[in-house]
Order: structure tokens, then C-alpha cells, then sequence
């Protein structure tokens, strides 16, 4: 696990001005590599790549970047691991290939040389963000792993692409020019986080998971701009591909046989993940998903797994006992440390720095305690992400299930039922609620906000509208500029549940789990692996029928029967809990001068990027208690902290970035 950086300038550039700041772009990503770092530049070519290493797999220098190929043709600088590695080196030695280390890294190279760039990526199990030079073409390579587990920005300045792992090394640039985007900010406020299509910088884009970008600088003079280039990137795997596919051929619905392939293919992906030169633990929560990969951790391990918990004062967002009752069952090597509320917020300073972007879901903050202290003991640390996109886990699939007859029907019954639904949430009486004699999950949410929300899901004009709704922070416009809608590209499925789905693996997964887990590990050095979201999974679970996710009025059937091999069902079968802090409590209590002051209407109207009188509305409802805006509140503050984290840093300049939207 690494970071990576590149420059590639235009045709006309000035050859040793610009190459010279790979080693401060490079060196931003330290926490990305403490190990080591490299670098590799051809000034008459424009073009110089910077390396810095976490070393996992070969802790040799044999195992250093960039990396040339065996006949020098190819450079590499790679950013992830190749999980099956070994068996792709065996296929290339039997073929007569002698490799000098034992580097995934070399592997890769060596598949490049034998079959091309887009062939080996599709031989290849890992994440990874990586670029390869062509010496002989002199064509620039970027690619990014099938899910978008690894992160890669890419900017078009002036005179250069330039591209990083994070966005703190693109800054470090000389002819990058950093003005916010408007609708970036207002999406950002939607959701709580950037989806893959947009950055909070103009010029600015993320490569789409499962794409490659091929580029010559002679290229740059017709595509001048970063929305130009995004286009020129081209699948080679595609998950809108998968999906129709699964879903055009289900496999038989078997229940013994489906958990039993289940099993084998969750082995297989554990096994792959455990595999490193360096002590390798486990983020446990006592959920699901967790406690499935530990379970198939430790049922392949010779020696007890190493395996990490953080808990919270606030006994309602701590799961501290329920990871160390399933840790105590299987017989892990168990590590937990509960954290007091004001060590929590300790850490809320340091959190746009480490997103660089503006974050906003709030589980960030545990997640980065929780990687610091793996980071002690341990190099790698498989997590359980993934579980609910693969196996339909959230509360959102459960009631895609739930009201799928309602949810299906005519534009008119439905806006009829929403406002039934909307008179619930507009004060009517718990007696008289209880008395309409009301499911009990119904019942619960006409005393939160949430029913107005499924009032307005229910509501809505299409499938887009209505996942839109099950998951944006708010529907206020707190901006005053306008969201985007929802990407064109994504399939149309054959049920609403499966649309819920494929929007969460192309949208919330890579742009907000993925992301947390990415930014929040790497901080600490630490490497973070998600068997959950092998390839294989991720397609065996398209193939399945819905009645093997969501079953019983719960989701994630299937992997609650594979978990029930090794565990029994009184220590995983409860409410989902989330890994959540009590935001809320603390925006009312000891965050509140903190929050004063960032949500000031002066400071808001000064910056022409909110709605100041809307947000003050929001801040005054949310402290009386009337409304609980602390979602959206939590997304405006964490956008404040970034401007402040701009604003404290000279070499950041902001000229332009703060103009009125026009």
C-alpha cells in the first residue's frame, strides 16, 4: 500500500521547471508510505513519477518504486496489492519469466509485458490505483481497481496532467490553481459526501473505478480541460455490466447450495487477504459483516487473529461488549479501548486535513481512532465494508422489501399513500398512531424526522428520486448554488430493490465507505483490505435472488447463514447499531461554541457559498429541539473546517474560490 504521484506535461512546456515538484507533491504522501520513497522522471519525454511505500508484500528494495519491467520498456508506480499474485508469477514462470524480488509489484509488470495493460488488470484480484509509462510509445497509463477501493486524482493544469492519491499532493503543484466549485459544495451538503463524478476543485476529477485512462502529451492540446480527459476513460470491468448480467441469470434458488458456494467463495476471498510480510488484524465491531470475516479469519489461522474494537462512553454508540463476546467465542487475540467523549472530539481538528475534501459522515472519526489503534500491532487490517452493498444490509433495502407493492405502483396512488404518511409526521398523537394499529418499524418512525422523509420517498417521480431521498442529509437547498441530479449511466434493473443497490455500489460505496476507510487508515500507515468486495463476491452477489438478501423482514440473510456455522445466533442477530457517534448530543452540548462560531450568519454571508438565513434556521431548530438537523448541521461544519484549514495554509491561495455563484 502506497502513494502515488505523476506529472506529464504538454507538448510545449518547459522541461525541468515543473518535473522538480514531484519530490514536494510526493513527499504529502508520506503518511501514505513511511517506509521509503522513489522517484523516476525522463525530462526529454515530459514525464516523472514519484513513489512513497508502505512495504506489505517484499520488504526487500527489490520490492522498491517506480518500477521498470524486465526489459526496461515499462515504469510503473502502483498504489494496492495484487491478492493473487503467486499463481499469476507461477503462470508467467512456467512461460520461462525470471523475476529478481517477490513483489505483487513485479508480478504485474511482467503481466503487462506478456498481454497488455487491460488483460492483466482482468487476471488481476487487488485494489489498486496505478500508472504505467509506455518508453517505447510514450503513452501515460492510469487505472483503478473494479469497486474503486484506491483513490486516484487527476488534474489538468496549463502545461501538465498531474495525478496523486490525494488531493493535498496535487495541491503542491506550482501551475495548479485551486477554486472551489459551487456545485460541488452544494452536492457535498446533499449528501455529506463528493460522488465519483465531481471534486471539490474545478479542473479537478476522479478516475471511475474499473476504468483506464491512456494519454500522449500530444493529447493535451486537444483536451484542455479535466472534463475533456474524464471522457477519454474506458471500462475494463464494468459493475453496471455485472449487475445486468446477474440479474439476467439468477442462480437456482437453492438455500442449502447457495450458502454452501457463499462459504467457499468468502473463504477464498479471507484466505487471498491474509496473505502479507507483515503482521495483518482485523476491525471488528461484533456486526455481521465483521464477525463473518473474523470467523473465516480465524477458522484459517494457526494462531489467534489479531483483532481490534473502539468504544464510547455513550453506551448507545458503543459495541464494545458484542465484539468481545464474538472475540471470546472464536478466540481472537482481542484489543479494545473505549475512548471518553472529549478524546473523540479531540480529533475532529485534524479531520480535513486527512479528507482533504470535504467529509461528512460522521462514523470518520471513530474509524480513524479505530485505525490508530490497530496501527500499534498490526500493518494490514481487514475490515467488513461491503456486506450491506453485496448482501442488501441497510435499513433502505429492508424497506425497498417492505413496501415494494406501494413503492411499485402509479404515480397517483403513491402521491396519495405520501400524504397519508406526511399527516403521521405533522404532531398526530402516539395514541392515536398506536391505535391505527401500525407495524411496529412505522410506529418508530413517526417519532423522528424520518417519517416525513419516507413521506417524500414514497412521493417521488422515479426510482432516482426515491433512493435520492432514502439517503441525502436534508432536503433544504443550503446553498446557493443547485445539486446535480442523479448519473445517467447507471441500469436500469428489473426491481427496486436491485436499483437501490447498483446506486449503492456506484455511488455511496466508493465515494463515502470507501473513502472513509481509505483516507482514515492511510493517515495512520495503516493498510486496510475488504474481502466483502472481491470481484468474485461482488458478482456471485448479482447473481442471487432477493429472497436470499432480504428475508423475514431483515437483510443479509445469506451471510447471517454462513455466519451461523461458526457462531451462535444470540451473538450476531440484533439491531444494526452503525458506527456512529452521538453527533447530535454534542453539536447541543460540549461542540456547541465550536459550532457557534463556524455557523455564525456574518462568517456564512461573508463566504457568498450558503444560504446563511437557512443554515441559522437549521443550528436554532436543531438546539431547541425541535428538529434534528445534526446530519446536514455536521456536513456544513465539516465544510467550514476545510475552508479554515485553506485559509490557515499560505501555500494554498483562494483567489476566486470564495466568488458569488453566478
Amino acid at each position: 500500500m502506497c502513494g502515488i504521484t505523476g506529472i506529464l506535461q504538454t507538448q510545449h512546456a518547459a522541461r525541468s521547471a515543473d518535473l522538480t515538484a514531484i519530490g514536494t507533491m510526493t513527499a504529502r504522501l508520506r503518511h501514505r508510505g513511511p517506509d521509503a520513497d522513489g522517484f523516476w522522471s525522463d525530462r526529454d519525454a515530459g514525464i516523472a513519477f514519484g513513489h512513497r511505500r508502505l512495504a506489505i508484500i517484499d520488504l526487500s528494495d527489490a520490492g522498491r518504486q517506480p518500477m521498470l519491467s524486465g526489459s526496461g520498456r515499462f515504469v510503473i508506480t502502483f498504489n494496492g496489492e495484487i491478492y493473487n499474485y503467486k499463481s499469476l508469477r507461477g503462470e508467467l514462470e512456467r512461460e520461462g519469466k525470471q523475476f529478481v524480488g517477490n513483489s505483487d509489484t513485479e508480478v504485474l509488470l511482467g503481466l503487462i509485458e506478456r498481454w497488455g495493460l487491460e488483460k492483466a488488470l482482468q487476471r488481476s484480484n487487488g485494489m489498486f490505483a496505478l500508472a504505467v509509462w509506455d518508453r517505447r510509445t510514450r503513452i501515460l497509463h492510469l487505472a483503478r481497481d473494479r469497486m474503486g477501493k484506491k483513490p486516484l486524482y487527476i488534474a489538468r493544469t496549463p502545461h501538465a496532467l498531474v495525478f496523486a492519491s490525494e488531493l493535498k499532493a496535487i495541491a503542491a503543484f506550482p501551475d495548479f490553481h485551486q477554486e472551489i466549485d459551487s456545485g460541488a459544495v452544494a452536492e457535498f451538503l446533499t449528501r455529506g459526501w463528493l460522488p465519483e463524478d465531481q471534486c471539490i476543485w474545478r479542473g479537478v476529477f476522479k478516475l471511475p473505478p474499473g476504468t483506464i485512462l491512456s494519454v500522449r502529451a500530444a493529447d493535451l492540446a486537444v483536451s484542455r480541460d479535466a472534463a475533456a480527459l474524464r471522457e477519454n476513460a474506458r471500462s475494463w470491468w464494468s459493475l453496471s455490466d455485472v449487475a445486468r448480467a446477474g440479474r439476467g441469470m439468477l442462480a437456482p434458488a437453492d438455500d442449502r447450495q447457495l450458502v454452501s458456494q457463499a462459504s467457499q467463495l468468502l473463504e477464498a476471498a479471507v484466505a487471498d487477504r491474509m496473505v502479507a510480510d507483515v503482521p495483518v488484524g482485523l476491525f471488528l465491531s461484533g456486526g455481521i459483516d465483521s464477525s463473518t470475516v473474523v470467523a473465516l479469519m480465524q477458522a484459517q489461522s494457526s494462531r489467534p487473529v489479531r483483532t481490534y474494537t473502539i468504544g464510547f462512553g455513550e453506551r448507545a454508540f458503543d459495541e464494545t461488549d458484542n465484539a468481545a463476546a464474538v472475540a471470546r467465542h472464536l478466540g481472537t487475540s482481542h484489543t479494545e479501548l473505549r475512548v471518553t467523549p472529549a478524546e473523540a472530539r479531540a480529533v475532529i481538528p485534524e479531520l480535513p486535513t486527512v479528507w482533504d475534501e470535504p467529509f461528512a459522515d460522521e462514523s470518520q472519526i471513530p474509524t480513524l481512532l479505530l485505525s490508530r489503534l490497530a496501527r500499534r500491532e498490526v500493518t494490514v487490517a481487514l475490515s467488513g465494508d461491503g456486506g450491506d452493498e453485496c448482501f442488501a444490509g441497510y435499513s433502505r433495502h429492508v424497506l425497498c422489501a417492505r413496501l415494494a407493492p406501494l413503492l411499485n405502483s402509479s404515480q397517483p396512488i403513491r402521491t396519495m399513500a405520501a400524504s397519508g404518511v406526511a399527516l403521521l409526521g405533522r404532531g398526530m398523537r402516539e395514541s392515536v398512531v398506536e391505535a391505527l394499529h401500525l407495524p411496529g418499524w412505522l410506529q418508530r418512525m413517526t417519532h423522528s424526522d424520518r417519517i416525513n422523509r419516507l413521506a417524500n420517498l414514497i412521493g417521488s417521480e422515479d426510482v432516482a428520486g426515491m433512493y435520492r431521498r432514502s439517503t441525502q442529509l436534508t432536503e433544504l437547498q443550503l446553498t446557493q448554488a443547485h445539486p446535480g441530479g442523479d448519473s445517467d449511466s447507471i441500469p436500469p434493473l428489473d426491481d427496486l430493490l436491485s436499483e437501490f443497490i447498483v446506486r449503492d455500489m456506484l455511488g455511496y460505496l466508493p465515494s463515502d465507505i470507501l473513502v472513509k476507510l481509505d483516507r482514515a487508515s492511510m493517515a495512520t500507515s495503516l493498510e486496510a483490505r475488504c474481502p466483502l468486495l472481491d470481484h468474485r463476491v461482488v458478482e456471485f452477489s448479482w447473481s442471487l435472488p432477493n429472497s436470499a438478501k432480504v428475508r423475514h423482514g431483515q437483510g443479509k440473510w445469506l451471510l447471517r447463514q454462513v455466519l451461523g456455522r461458526y457462531l451462535p445466533q444470540h451473538l450476531f442477530e440484533r439491531p444494526k447499531q452503525g458506527f456512529d457517534v452521538p453527533i447530535g448530543a454534542w453539536l447541543k452540548g460540549p461542540l456547541r461554541s465550536w459550532a457557534s462560531d463556524l455557523l455564525s450568519e456574518s462568517r456564512l454571508r461573508n463566504q457568498h457559498l450558503l444560504d446563511a438565513a437557512r443554515v441559522q434556521d437549521c443550528w436554532l431548530q436543531h438546539l431547541s429541539g425541535r428538529r434534528d438537523f445534526s446530519r446536514a448541521l455536521w456536513a456544513v461544519l465539516m465544510l467550514q473546517s476545510w475552508l479554515d484549514t485553506l485559509v490557515a495554509c499560505e501555500t494554498s491561495p483562494l483567489a476566486g474560490a470564495m466568488e458569488p455563484a453566478q
